[in-house]
């Protein structure tokens, strides 16, 4: 239950975040937002801004008019404020609590809608820079929300500082370390028979043995013990190389910061996100990392609720991070995405004229395309690693 409630809730959020940012680019151009949907169908609740006050309607099973059980409107309800203008912007509460989305007047979006009226609160009836504004309103967004995390915990908990001493204080579930039975308190003394005399000293020997068995010595209640384990490896966040790790934390000491260290804090921190990403995919592309390894809607589940279980310090930070990642895959230019109709924008503006929408249409589609085989790799790699294959 953990793990459902903390996945609808980090999904909810980001995803609420990203199409928030649509919505207020879209009302700060003057383009008409259809519906600002928190969830996604079928709609369970809606209130539409109309002319003199809301409109409410409830939404779930009821007979329809040939007599059979299909969900619609079972209860519509006017509420009077009288002086309103509005704006007919139905705002929906659905079903599915996994994010949301936002629909416009005048854009080809994924429901394939390509009836246009030229108007002028039509997004293709404004300027391309209003477009592009409008388009990258969600990965703004998805920016600014991990750069106040990041900035919000370096604020609350002070910078950290390293212990010295080769002291395990945690270790992380299923890594190497844990599974070969090392436990908080160990103090490493040896590895591959190097005399381990700080925290330095440890990081640097594992580091430049990344996949490779390795010999460690440690003291546990005062007697010496030996242990071997093979460590896994991750991308280092400043030269792009593979390195070592078994999972194992130091000690830390946390100094408070002031407002404006916190802002320096939160800054790289949002740039480190970025930056791994980029290191990433050039694992992916060079060889050194596989396809396999990319997670999906489960691995973020798995991770959403181990870190809920941890405190809301480590769920915040996966929050910022993740917000990061759908920054960063909603600025590729490919069609379907924010960066795909960022850069179809960009061509008409070279060329100097629209593109004919069966061509948007088909660009469309093969965008939908390339994002369904996208997520069913994902899909199949979660099941694959569920099931220890």
């Amino acid at each position: 239950m953990t793990t459902l409630i903390a996945t609808i809730i980090l999904l909810g959020v980001l995803i609420f975040i990203h199409e928030l940012g649509h919505y207020l680019a879209a009302r700060s151009i003057g383009v008409r937002v259809e519906r600002f949907s928190i969830g996604y169908p079928p709609r369970l609740m809606t209130f539409t801004s109309i002319p003199d006050g809301w409109k409410f309607r409830l939404f779930f099973y009821r007979k329809n008019d040939e007599g059979k059980l299909a969900w619609g409107s079972i209860k519509s309800t006017i509420i009077s404020r009288p002086g309103r203008k509005g704006s007919g912007t139905e705002y929906c509460f659905a079903v599915i609590p996994f994010g949301g989305y936002v629909k416009v007047a005048g854009v080809l979006d994924e429901s394939m809608d390509a009836t246009f009226e030229h108007k002028p609160y039509e997004l293709m009836s404004k300027s391309k820079w209003q477009q592009i504004w409008f388009m990258s309103a969600g990965v703004i967004m998805n920016t600014l929300l991990a750069f106040i995390i990041f900035a919000g915990l370096s604020n609350y908990t002070g910078k950290p500082i390293v212990s010295e001493e080769p002291i395990i204080s945690e270790l992380l579930p299923g890594m190497p370390a844990d599974i070969a039975g090392l436990k908080t308190g160990d103090v490493i003394e040896r590895i591959e028979g190097k005399r381990i005399l700080s925290w330095d000293d440890l990081t640097t020997e594992i580091h430049k043995r990344p996949n490779q068995n390795i010999d460690i010595q440690y003291l546990r209640d005062t007697q010496s013990e030996f242990i071997s384990l093979k460590t896994n490896f991750r991308l280092n966040p400043t030269t792009g190389d593979t390195m070592g790790v078994i999972g194992i934390y130091p000690e830390f000491e946390y100094m408070p910061v002031t407002f404006s260290e916190s802002i320096k804090m939160g800054t790289v921190a949002t740039a480190r996100g970025f930056g791994m990403i980029i290191l990433s995919i050039r694992m992916l592309t060079s060889g050194q990392a596989s396809i396999k390894e990319i997670g999906g809607p489960i691995m973020i589940a798995q991770l959403a609720g181990e870190t809920a279980k941890a405190g809301w310090i480590p769920f915040l930070s996966l929050m910022a991070l993740i917000s990061c990642n759908l920054a960063f895959i909603n600025v590729l230019p490919i069609p379907g995405l924010d960066g795909g109709h960022i850069f179809l924008t960009i061509i008409e503006g070279i060329i100097r004229r629209p593109l004919s929408m069966k061509m948007r249409m088909v660009i469309q589609q093969i965008g939908m395309a390339l994002l369904l085989m996208l997520m069913i790799t994902v899909i199949v790699n979660d099941v694959g690693r569920l099931f220890g294959n």
